[in-house]
């Protein structure tokens, strides 16, 4: 199955070069490309990818206000943020609004194809010690007000099962935390993100740090 691409990025160079690389690859394909927020959400209607990759800042109307509106759509796309910086607070803000994760703009080819393939499978991007790290500094400089009610849907197990999600580990390290199958692990895992309506594990990350069941630690 072939994997619909759509590149947004105010930089014409960005935009041929991603789209360079992503034409190696048999199973991808770039479907159309936009230079800013809102010619991204008409190329997102009209050809309907499987994956956006989004400039956090571009003219007419950015990048988290695009990923906004993209994924609240109906059977809407991943979303993965472009960035310059590794800490970014925009990025925080776009995966807020709906984003599946992040991408510096030097990212190896490799880890690119990597990135938007596994988004486009379902899960959440990849290096969850980043995101973490990334989430956890911007709710500790941007404390909300905790919300923990939100989390009584959960039964016990799946609540250690969030915690350990918002700590970064694989499906594989909680088995091997919890001491139960990996299965057992990807079961709880969709329950969690069922109860809480979440789309992935980034979304299960952010609930985790403003509901309270986490806190950032000093320095991030």
């Amino acid at each position: 199955m072939t994997v619909r691409v759509v590149v947004a990025d105010d930089q014409e160079v960005v935009r041929a070069g991603f789209g360079a690389l992503l034409g190696t690859q048999p199973d991808l394909a770039v479907v159309a490309t936009a230079s800013d927020g809102a010619e991204t959400v008409r190329a997102c209607r009209d050809h309907r990818p499987d994956v956006v990759l989004m400039d956090v800042r571009m003219p007419v109307m950015d990048g988290i206000e695009a990923t906004r509106r993209v994924t609240a759509e109906p059977d809407p796309p991943r979303v993965l943020m472009l960035t310059t910086f590794d800490l970014d607070e925009h990025v925080y803000d776009a995966l807020v609004a709906g984003a599946s994760g992040f991408l510096l703009k030097d990212v190896t080819a490799e880890r690119l194809f990597d990135a938007v393939r596994v988004v486009a499978a379902g899960e959440a991007l990849l290096a969850p010690a980043v995101t973490r790290r990334l989430i956890g500094e911007f709710a500790r400089l941007r404390p909300r007000p905790p919300a923990p009610d939100v989390l009584d849907v959960l039964t016990p197990r799946e609540t250690d099962v969030l915690r350990l999600i918002a700590g970064g580990l694989s499906n594989a390290e909680i088995a091997a935390r919890l001491v139960v199958g990996e299965e057992t692990v990807k079961t709880h895992v969709s329950r969690v993100l069922r109860k809480l309506g979440l789309r992935d594990r980034v979304q299960a990350v952010v609930t985790a740090y403003e509901s309270g069941l986490v806190r950032p630690r000093a320095g991030g």
